[in-house]
């Protein structure tokens, strides 16, 4: 009788242990909600400025690579490396020697010429005066003639020659076709060259003000475009932007962006932009490397942060606070951000409430505290 009392007190309990679990389990999901609490704010509107990074690549506004056009030992050396150089000014001599030699024989093929073209003259002119008087043939004529035509294309081709002589006695003097600095010296006095050498005698950059290229992709493209209305508006209306050296330290002038490339390369689907920058204080060198800011500006724009929204495909979900609940949204972003705000470019107005943070954790209709 004692054992079946016992056990009838521990089923008891144990049936009360078991009820109250239940109970236990069954409030803590309310208690949770209970205790739950977002951040919230009140939507409004500011100006604000993104910034999209692009690498680049830093050229002279114009990089000449100087090859000789004639053959010959190097003689003199004027220049050095780094030096600015103008255009014009004298960068090596080539030996003339040959190139005078040249140039005075064919000085003495035009006096040749001259000379047998003035016999000629004279020879056709008796033989056209002697025909007048039937003493001559109609063949003698016009073998005279003839000669005389002859002699006069020689003497064409003599002046030719002496034209071609000159002008390579010149090219021994090699000059800078523009304003820059000079590149590297790879030939030094007494070196052979010639114009079929595979690698230039130097490289003169005009860098007086420099260009900087970097690759846009297709779609930056088109939000570029879809943002000014068209390529000529952008590109008349983009803001300065900044360059970044290889060091990390921004390159104190501004530039501006002068092109875009209007074909899409198929292999990496960029486009190629230009952007210029002055060089005064020569701190840029051509071959160097960086990368471009473009500023992004929004007028009167709402900016929320990028917790506040869910992504959803193309679009994303914000949550309005609407009589304590939960209300859904669909927002649309402008596409450049900076990475902890978004631009909204519609689905929202000033003065809405929404949930700041963990909209990823929110349903329709919570209650919000």
């Amino acid at each position: 009788m004692k054992k079946f009392k016992i056990r009838q007190m521990r089923l008891i309990t144990l049936i009360g242990c078991t009820v109250f679990g239940f109970a236990s389990c069954k409030q803590t999901p309310n208690a949770a909600m209970q205790s739950s609490s977002y951040e919230t704010m009140t939507v409004g509107t500011t100006d604000k400025e993104f910034s999209t990074s692009y690498s680049a690549t830093i050229r002279g506004r114009q990089d000449i690579d100087i090859y000789p056009q004639v053959s010959g030992t190097i003689v003199s050396l004027c220049v050095t490396e780094g030096e600015v150089v103008r255009r014009g000014q004298l960068l090596f001599v080539i030996d003339q020697v040959p190139y005078r030699a040249a140039l005075k024989t064919a000085e003495a093929n035009v006096e040749t010429a001259r000379a047998s073209l003035a016999t000629a003259q004279l020879n056709y002119d008796s033989q056209r005066e002697l025909y007048t008087q039937k003493v001559v043939s109609e063949f003698s004529l016009k073998t005279a003639e003839n000669n005389f035509l002859t002699a006069k294309a020689q003497l064409a081709q003599a002046e030719a020659q002496e034209v071609n002589a000159r002008n390579n006695l010149s090219y021994t003097e090699v000059k800078s076709p523009s304003d820059g600095v000079v590149g590297a010296l790879p030939y030094r006095v007494g070196a052979l060259v010639s114009s079929a050498m595979a690698q230039p005698l130097t490289t003169v950059s005009d860098n007086s003000t420099m260009y900087v290229y970097f690759s846009m992709t297709e779609n930056q493209l088109l939000s570029l475009t879809r943002q000014y209305g068209s390529m000529d508006e952008a590109l008349k209306n983009m803001p300065e932007v900044t360059l970044t050296l290889n060091d990390n330290s921004v390159y104190a002038e501004k530039g501006k962006i002068e092109s875009i490339s209007g074909v899409i390369d198929r292999q990496t689907g960029t486009v190629i932009a230009r952007a210029v920058f002055p060089n005064e204080s020569r701190l840029l060198h051509s071959g160097a490397s960086g990368s471009v800011s473009i500023p992004s500006v929004y007028k009167d724009c709402i900016v929320i942060p990028q917790g506040a929204a869910v992504q959803m495909q193309d679009k994303y979900l914000v949550y309005k606070v609407v009589d304590g609940k939960a209300a859904s949204t669909l927002v649309s972003v402008a596409p450049i951000n900076n990475g902890r705000e978004f631009v909204v470019m519609d689905g929202l107005k000033p003065g809405e409430e929404i949930v700041a943070k963990g909209a990823g954790l929110l349903r329709e209709g919570m209650q919000i505290k």
